[in-house]
C-alpha cells in the first residue's frame, strides 16, 4: 500500500522536532573547544556544561509524561518549539558561564520531553502498516539534526574568535521556529482524541491517515482499548502492574545498552577525541565530526527501510554483535597510538565510522520505537516518560564521566569498557527484545496481558 502523502507530511513536519533535539545535542561538540578557549574552562568545567542540557533532558522527561496525555501530544510540541526558540537565543547571548548552563538547562527539558512526545505523536498517527518506517523518521531527523550542528560548528567556527560558538547555538532558532508553525496546521492524533471522547474528530482524522480497508477495525480497535480504560480507571501507577513488567523492563534496558555503549560520548566529544589523536586546530578536529555525522545519516536511512522489512528483533542483534569490534578496534587505535603515528586519525575514523554504523541500525532508532510501541494507551505517556527519562538519566551519566574514565584509565580502556557492557546487552536482547513488526498496539498489550515470553511476540 502506498503512503499517503499527507502522512508524509505530517510525520516531517513532527519530527524537525527530532531535528532540534539532534542539532541542540551535537551542537556542544564544535562549541566546546572555543568556549573552552573563551573562558578558560577545566576538564571538569566542559563536563558540566555538556551535562546540564541532559539534566534538563531528566526534568523534561519526568514533568511532561502526564501533561501529554492531559492537554494533548500536539500542544506540548508547540510548547516545546517555543522552548527551543528561547533556549536557542539565550545560549547565544549568555554572558558568562552561570546563564550558559542555565539555557542548557531549558534546552534539555524540551529535548526531554521532544524525545518521547514527537515519536508517540507519530507513532499514534502512524497507519499501522507504515508505523515503524515513520517513527524511524524522527530518528533519521534527529540524525540530521547532529549532521546540520557539525556543519554550523564547522562553518562558523574560527580559530581566531574564540566567540564563534555563539553564532553555532544561535542557528537553533531557525528549526525551532519551522516547528512551531508547522505544528498549528497538523492535526491531534485519532487516539488521543478518541480516548477523550472526540469520536468523530478522532475519525475524521483516521480517515485522513490510515489505508481505507483498515479504518473501520483500528477505530474499532481504539473505542475497544479505550472503553477498557474507563472500567479500569488508570493512575501512574498502573505501569508497575504485573503484566506491564516486561515491557517496563525492556524500556530501561534497550536505553541502558544503547547509552553505555558510549554513542554519545562521541557525539559529544568527538573533536576533543580526534585532539586526543593528534588533531591540533579546533577547526580541523570538526571534519572527522562531519564524516561521521554523515555515516550516521546515511545508515539511519538504511534502518528506515529494514525495520519493518527485517524487523526489530534481528536488527537489535545485528547491531549490537557490530558495535562490540568495532569498539575494541577503536580502542586498540588509541592503546597502539605510537604505533600508528599520524596514520591514528584515519583509523579512529574508520573504528568510529563502522560503530556508527551498526547502532544506527539498530540500537538508536530501536528504543524510541519500541517504547512506542510496548505500552497501552492509557499509560503510554508515562511509559514513554520513563523511558525518555532513563534515557536522559544514563546519557548524563555517561557525559559526565567520560573525560574522567579517559584521565583515570586510558581512552583504550574506556572503549573496552564500552564494549564489555554491550556484549553483555547482546545476551539481554535475546532474552527480552520483542519483534512488533506488523503488530498493531491492540495486538501488542493484549500479548503482554497473557504475560507471554517477549521472544514469542
Amino acid at each position: 500500500m502506498k503512503l499517503k502523502a499527507n502522512v508524509l507530511l505530517i510525520a516531517i513536519i513532527a519530527a524537525t522536532g527530532g531535528l532540534l533535539f539532534g542539532f541542540d545535542t551535537g551542537v556542544i561538540s564544535g562549541a566546546l573547544p572555543f568556549l573552552k578557549q573563551h573562558w578558560q574552562l577545566s576538564d571538569s568545567s566542559v563536563e558540566w556544561i555538556t551535562t546540564t542540557v541532559l539534566i534538563g533532558a531528566v526534568i523534561g522527561a519526568l514533568g511532561s509524561g502526564k501533561l501529554s496525555d492531559i492537554i494533548g501530544r500536539k500542544r506540548m510540541i508547540i510548547i516545546n518549539a517555543v522552548i527551543f526558540a528561547i533556549g536557542a537565543v539565550g545560549c547565544a547571548y549568555a554572558p558568562n558561564v552561570t546563564t550558559l548552563i542555565v539555557m542548557r538547562i531549558l534546552i534539555g527539558v524540551a529535548i526531554g520531553i521532544t524525545s518521547f512526545v514527537v515519536p508517540m505523536y507519530i507513532a499514534e498517527i502512524s497507519p499501522k502498516r507504515s508505523r515503524g518506517a515513520l517513527v524511524t523518521l524522527n530518528q533519521l531527523m534527529i540524525t540530521i539534526g547532529i549532521l546540520a550542528s557539525y556543519i554550523t560548528d564547522y562553518a562558523l567556527s574560527d580559530d581566531s574568535n574564540s566567540e564563534s560558538w555563539r553564532w553555532m547555538f544561535l542557528v537553533g532558532l531557525v528549526p525551532a521556529v519551522i516547528l512551531l508553525v508547522g505544528m498549528f496546521f497538523l492535526p491531534e492524533t485519532p487516539r488521543w482524541l478518541i480516548s477523550k471522547n472526540r469520536v468523530e474528530e478522532g475519525k475524521r482524522v483516521l480517515e485522513q491517515v490510515e489505508d481505507p480497508e483498515l479504518i473501520s477495525a483500528t477505530l474499532i480497535d481504539i473505542e475497544n482499548e479505550v472503553k477498557q480504560e474507563l472500567q479500569n480507571k488508570s493512575s501512574a501507577m498502573d505501569i508497575f502492574k504485573p503484566w506491564l513488567r516486561v515491557p517496563l523492563m525492556i524500556t530501561i534496558g534497550i536505553f541502558f545498552f544503547q547509552q553505555f555503549s558510549g554513542v554519545n560520548t562521541i557525539i559529544y566529544y568527538s573533536p576533543i577525541i580526534f585532539k586526543m589523536a593528534g588533531i591540533v586546530s579546533n577547526t580541523e578536529s570538526i571534519i572527522p565530526a562531519i564524516i561521521i555525522g554523515t555515516v550516521n545519516v546515511m545508515a539511519c536511512f538504511l534502518s528506515i527501510l529494514l525495520l519493518d522489512r527485517i524487523g526489530r528483533r534481528k536488527l537489535y542483534i545485528i547491531g549490537i554483535w557490530g558495535m562490540i569490534p568495532s569498539l575494541i578496534l577503536l580502542g586498540a587505535c588509541f592503546h597502539f597510538k605510537e604505533a600508528l603515528g599520524a596514520s591514528l586519525p584515519v583509523f579512529a575514523v574508520l573504528s568510529i565510522v563502522c560503530y556508527i554504523i551498526f547502532i544506527a541500525i539498530s540500537l538508536a532508532p530501536l528504543g524510541w520505537l519500541l517504547i512506542s510501541e510496548i505500552f497501552p494507551l492509557n499509560v503510554r505517556g508515562i511509559g514513554m516518560s520513563i523511558g525518555s527519562l532513563a534515557h536522559w538519566a544514563f546519557n548524563a551519566i555517561i557525559a559526565f564521566t567520560f573525560l574522567k574514565l579517559v584521565n583515570g584509565l586510558g581512552i583504550d580502556v574506556t572503549f573496552w569498557c564500552y564494549a564489555g557492557i554491550c556484549l553483555i546487552g547482546a545476551i539481554w536482547g535475546y532474552y527480552y527484545i520483542p519483534e512488533t513488526k506488523g503488530k498493531s498496539l491492540e495486538d501488542i498489550e493484549s500479548f503482554w496481558r497473557k504475560n507471554k515470553d517477549p521472544r514469542k511476540l
